[in-house]
């Protein structure tokens, strides 16, 4: 393997050029119009525009990607995550090129991109499933008999839902009949078909993935579990490994769970497994995801490891060159999305020029990013600027090093999820660990963004302002007046 596409733009594709580069490994970058003059573009040995900055008309389009595979003689492509990276039909159309996909078989992909047969392929393995019925129902009374099987609460679900429609949360035996009829007749109204599952209904859950990686030799291991259950719109926000809340049997079985849950689909390369865990520990299946994750990162800061390196490898067809044993957890790490969003504006995707940049740096802080200051972020992708990432020798290392790296990230122009990683962060219910899916509609408020400085701090603060003012030029002033309007309003408990 002497060349790789890395079909994919920003942090991922910049991340992945530089594991390759020290492979010995050329890489090729795509790029939209957008992204013309963007770090991983820069980076890259050789690169080529795959079109205008709309991704369906540059960044997926899998026949363009695959005529410049040929044309330049790529031996293998890395599709990051997002865009093509779980589309079966790409897998199978590099497959008939004569490409190597550095990922998992189309055949994975079809039975874990697929709720139902991912189900019904890892139960045959034992792994766990939140227990329910097998198949829709509408017969009332058999329903009834099968929610007090199952044991309150429960859910309702429409076997033809969406939307939450023909969805109720029943919490005990008298409400049952009512709630089915009422769940029954939305999703008749809705969907023209009344059928339900039932399911057994996870209080207080959190969000806990396993890393698996697999061979074509066979070999399997899980490189421990990362804490995700910090989430906005029920995307992540704040990851972090270990989870503070797992045992070490606990951690030994989830992880045997999540590899057999790789093997029932004879799962190679890397891949996470995904699990809703519940108050009492008991953890259930909840996906697959076919790829490298977001937040990869925190699994290679505890364990050692080079994720994609190790792709790589496994789709060059070696052998896992370790075994479970030599896995070991080496402190903790957290990682940040910091996204050009407005925490104080529900979140919304804020856009604009990175006027001022400057990344946090010192022992155990890694930023992956795929910007520089004086860039503008792009209305056409994902608001992601960048991944902060820190390792501690426990969690509360990690928490306080996380701190100091999001005072130290400088970033004017747009507004960011810094402030809100830092409400986080100084949470007393993140700091005990007591925590689920739920923290930011229990615990966060815009307002809570809104703080006033103490006197330390604004003496602090002036004597950073009064050093800027002796810059002489007017954008030097601009660019000043600007950073102490952002810190005053946004960052002043920093």
């Amino acid at each position: 393997m002497k060349k790789i596409l890395i079909a994919n733009r920003g942090e991922i594709a910049l991340r992945v050029m530089k594991s390759a580069r020290e492979m010995g490994i050329q890489t090729v970058a795509i790029y939209s119009e957008a992204d013309r003059q963007s770090p991983h573009v820069l980076y890259a040995d050789e690169a080529v525009c795959v079109g205008p900055p709309p991704s369906n008309q540059s960044y997926l389009l899998g026949d363009k990607i695959i005529q410049i595979c040929k044309a330049l003689k790529v031996d293998a492509v890395h599709p990051g995550y997002g865009f093509l990276s779980e589309n079966a039909d790409f897998a199978r159309k590099l497959k008939g090129a004569n490409i190597i996909l550095i990922g998992p078989s189309p055949e994975a992909m079809d039975v874990m991109g697929d709720k139902i047969s991912s189900k019904n392929a890892v139960k045959k393995y034992g792994t766990p499933l939140v227990p329910g019925t097998e198949e829709a129902i509408s017969d009332i009374p058999a329903a009834k008999k099968l929610a007090r099987e199952i044991g309150y609460p429960i859910i309702i679900k429409a076997s033809a839902g969406g939307g939450g429609k023909g969805m109720r949360i029943v919490t005990k035996e008298e409400e049952f009949v009512e709630q089915m009829d009422r769940a029954m007749s939305e999703a008749r109204n809705a969907f023209g078909n009344d059928a339900c599952f039932i399911e057994k209904y996870v209080t207080n859950p959190r969000h806990i993935e396993v890393q698996v990686l697999g061979d074509h030799h066979g070999n399997y291991v899980y490189v421990f579990e990362r804490e995700c259950s910090i989430q906005r719109r029920h995307q992540k926000v704040v990851e972090e490994a270990p989870s503070c809340i797992l045992t070490p049997e606990i951690r030994e079985k989830i992880g045997e769970a999540a590899i057999n849950a790789a093997k029932s689909c004879d799962y190679t390369n890397a891949g996470t497994v995904e699990f809703i865990v519940d108050d009492k520990l008991n953890f259930y299946f909840l996906e697959m995801n076919t790829r490298l994750q977001v937040e990869h990162p925190v699994s290679e800061m505890i364990s050692g490891l080079d994720l994609v390196k190790e792709q790589i490898k496994i789709a060059r067809g070696e052998k896992l060159s370790f075994k479970q044993e030599d896995l070991k957890i080496n402190g903790h790490a957290l990682e940040l999305r910091v996204y050009a969003e407005d925490p104080q504006n529900n979140f919304l995707p804020d856009i604009g020029k990175l006027e001022v940049y400057q990344k946090p740096e010192g022992l155990g802080i890694r930023v992956d990013d795929g910007f520089r200051e004086g860039m503008d972020i792009p209305i056409y992708y994902d608001p992601m600027i960048a991944k902060l990432v820190v390792h501690g020798a426990d969690r509360t290392d990690a928490i306080e090093k996380m701190k100091r790296a999001i005072y130290d990230f400088k970033i004017v122009g747009v507004k960011t999820t810094l402030d809100f990683g830092l409400f986080v962060l100084n949470h007393p219910n993140f700091i005990s660990g007591d925590f689920d899916t739920g923290f930011v509609d229990k615990y966060y408020q815009a307002s809570d963004l809104n703080y006033s400085l103490n006197p330390e701090q604004k003496n602090t603060l002036d004597k950073f302002f009064a050093t800027f003012k002796m810059e002489k030029s007017a954008e030097d002033i601009r660019i000043n007046n600007t950073i102490q309007s952002n810190w005053k309003k946004n960052r002043a408990n920093r």
